[in-house]
Order: structure tokens, then sequence, then C-alpha cells
């Protein structure tokens, strides 16, 4: 098996992966700012609600976002054309890390794919072909690249497709109701949406959705279906832009084609003038160190393990929402709630109400129903009055509705919410069980 790993081969998914890479990042990174999106998520805004631990990224925010994005968008550009890569995809990775962990408010699955990415990126020699490090004599040309680099991406591809396959097998999808609200709330003209909402058409996007992410991988390993699989891929990807507007993740998602083809059909249709390999000649490829294997086996079977969490966490996590980052539960339902907090001063007794007006934008206010932005709201509400010297209790009444369905209480109301740890791998008991 590690022979067969080892085989030499053309490194051009490699090189025209990067480029690709590299203009989507800019694109991210360009049109972040362009939209309004680093507006609204990162300056015009009290604080973020960052992944839990991350507090310290708090000291970002603010109009210097705008130079973050911009600089995160000039290394995207310098990966693109292998310009000191070395330095400029750890910076990329760096830049994308602390946009990603810094904020929850438009979270998005798409995100987390593109710093595992990131971080493979910097590890494989992406630039050893077609780049300003090449044509600067600073890197050396190399032609071929180890079978086991394809490997990589065919991994990571596969763990998004599995996770994403096995989430979709619950009753609001099999039914259609969560495809239905989907194209209800999609921004696209009246007469799509009207086809769209048909129960026809709903239910057969849902099943399609199954069977395409079920089947996609093999599709694309298996020689006789590969082009089939590639055009089934145009087209999912490419409706699913048109109709959901997701960014850049339907083309960054057709890149990993890439990786499915044989190299020197890669080479033939997309480097032209470069030279195939002689795999009859001795010859060596760029190799990982022992160390830098090593790290990315473990790296890979994180990648593979963490998701399976949401299995073994007591609750479902359609109401619970505990462990629904990072697990690969793409598009998979609709979340709505909203939460009131009072605060009990512990030495007077004294309970009130706690407004949010002027704290939290509209956009933070809508996002309080899941369980790990509710309870971080209640931590930094104990913070506030901490610094005035109070010692406070924070209480949540919440409600939350998903898929449509009547809104029901979320959270245990007489729990002190701003003395309870967190966990990202257990229960909370203070979620109440799930009303449906």
């Amino acid at each position: 098996m590690w022979k067969k790993a080892l085989q030499p081969v053309d490194n051009a998914p490699l090189i025209i992966f990067r480029i690709f890479f590299g203009f989507l990042f800019a694109c991210e990174s360009f049109g972040a700012i362009a939209t309004g999106w680093v507006r609204e998520n990162l300056v015009d805004v009290n604080f973020t609600f960052s992944h839990i631990y991350m507090d310290f990224l708090q000291v970002l925010v603010g109009p210097q976002m705008y130079v973050y994005f911009f600089v995160m968008g000039l290394a995207s550009l310098a990966v693109m054309l292998g310009y000191r890569y070395k330095w400029s995809m750890p910076l990329l990775t760096l830049l994308w890390a602390g946009a990603y962990f810094i904020q929850k408010t438009s979270y998005n699955n798409h995100y987390y794919l593109l710093m595992i990415i990131c971080v493979y990126m910097c590890f494989l020699p992406a630039a050893s072909y077609k780049s300003l490090d090449v044509k600067a004599n600073r890197v050396k040309e190399e032609h071929a690249m180890p079978l086991y680099f394809n490997w990589i991406f065919i991994f990571q591809v596969s763990v998004l497709y599995i996770y994403g396959t096995i989430a979709k097998f619950y009753p609001d999808w099999l039914d259609g109701t969560f495809t239905e609200l989907m194209y209800q709330s999609a921004n696209i003209p009246d007469v799509f949406k009207n086809v769209f909402t048909q129960k026809e058409f709903y239910l057969i996007i849902a099943y399609l959705g199954i069977i395409f992410d079920g089947l996609i991988v093999p599709a694309l390993l298996w020689k006789r279906t590969r082009t089939l699989g590639l055009i089934a891929s145009l087209i999912f990807h490419l409706f699913n832009s048109a109709t959901l507007h997701i960014g850049i993740f339907p083309y960054f998602a057709l890149t990993f084609a890439l990786f499915f083809y044989p190299s020197d059909q890669i080479r033939r249709i997309f480097l032209k003038k470069k030279s195939a390999i002689d795999t009859s000649e001795r010859f060596t490829t760029p190799q990982l160190s022992k160390p830098v294997l090593g790290f990315l086996a473990v790296f890979m079977f994180f990648q593979f393990a963490l998701p399976l969490r949401q299995h073994f966490i007591e609750g479902d996590i359609l109401w619970t929402d505990e462990a629904h980052r990072l697990s690969w539960r793409m598009m998979l339902r609709s979340r709505s709630g909203y939460t009131s907090y009072f605060v009990e001063d512990k030495k007077t007794g004294e309970r009130f109400l706690y407004s949010t007006h002027g704290v939290l934008t509209r956009k933070q206010d809508a996002r309080l129903n899941t369980s790990d932005m509710i309870w971080q709201m209640a931590q930094r509400i104990k913070k506030e009055y901490a610094a005035q010297g109070k010692e406070v209790a924070v209480y949540a009444d919440s409600w939350v509705s998903i898929n449509g369905r009547e809104y029901s209480r979320y959270v245990d109301e007489n729990v002190d919410l701003a003395s309870v740890p967190w966990n990202y791998f257990s229960h909370s008991p203070w979620i109440l069980d799930k009303p449906f």
C-alpha cells in the first residue's frame, strides 16, 4: 500500500488546485469587504461571538478588519501566483483561522473546510511548478509528486460527503420539510420559487441530495462513472450557487475533482506545455518528512473522529445543536428563536431584565437560538457586571423553533447560566428535552 502511495505521478492536479484555491480565496477575502460582510459582522459590532475559548481574538474587532481582510486577499493572490509560497500560505492560514474563530453569527461550513485545506496546503509543494518562486529560482522546479498527495484531498472530501449523507437521514429531510422551507426563503424569482416549492420538486431535491452526497466520491473514483460524476457535480453545485447563493463553496467543491482524474490527464487539459514525466526513469519526488507525515496523520484522524461526537452526546442534535459545528451538517435545518436575559444581584436579590438593545446587532440577537451562543452571552453579562464590582446570576428565557414548528422553551429558566461550565463533548443538562 505504501509502495503504491509513493508512486510518482504528475503534479499538475496540485499545481492547478493551488491556482484555483488562491483565486477563490481572494474572491472570498475581497468579496467580504465589497459585499459589506466585514462591516456587518466584524466592524459595526460591539463584540463578536467568537468560538468558545477564542475570546482573545476580540482585539481584532473594528475598522482594522478591513485591512485584515485586504491583507488576506493579497496573501491569497500570492498563493495563487506561487509568490513566496512558504510564507504566504502559512500567513493565509493564520489569517483565515483568525477570521474563522472570531465570529459565529454568520457561521458557514465551508469556512471550516477552507481552514482545513489551508493546513494541508502549508505542507505540500504546491508552488514547485508554474509559480513566481520557480521563475525567481527560489524553489526548484518539480514535475512529479507522490500519489498520496492526491489521496489527502480525496480523504478530506470523502469525510465531508460521508457525514453530510448520514446527517440527512432524519424525518424532516426525508419528508421534504426542510427543502421546502429552504426554497421558500431562497432569494430567487417568484416564477422559480413557485416551481421549487411544489411537493414533487422539493422531495426530488431532498432525495437527490442524499444520492449525490452518498455516491459522488465512489462515482469519481471509478473510471467508468467519473465523467458522469463530474457532470453531476457541475449541475449540483451550479444549481446550488444560483438558487442558494452560498458564496464560493460550490466552485471550491468542484476543484476537488482535479484529484480524482489521472494526473497526466489533468496536465494535458490545463498545462499543455508541461512535459510528461517518464515513470520508467528512476527519479525522486518531493517527500514530506516523517514528523510532517505524523502530524498530518493525526490531523486527518482528528478530521474523521471529531464529527463522531454528535452520535455520543445525549439528546437530539437537531434540537440541542450541540456538536452541530465542525460536523459537516450542511444546509440541514432551519433554526429560529429569541432569548431574553434576567440578571439577579446575588447581594441584594434584585432581579431585572437585561436589555440587549444597543449591545447586540439585530443579526446577533436573532442568532441567540443555539446553546453555545446563549451560554456565551450569559458569560458576557456576568463579566459586564463583575467589572462594576457586582456578582450576578444570569437566567435565560429562550424559545426556539426548528423547521418552522411552534416555538418551544429551549433552556431551563431556573438555571444560572453564568455559573455553569461549557463542554464540547458532553450534554448540557440545562437544555430542555426536545418537544417534538
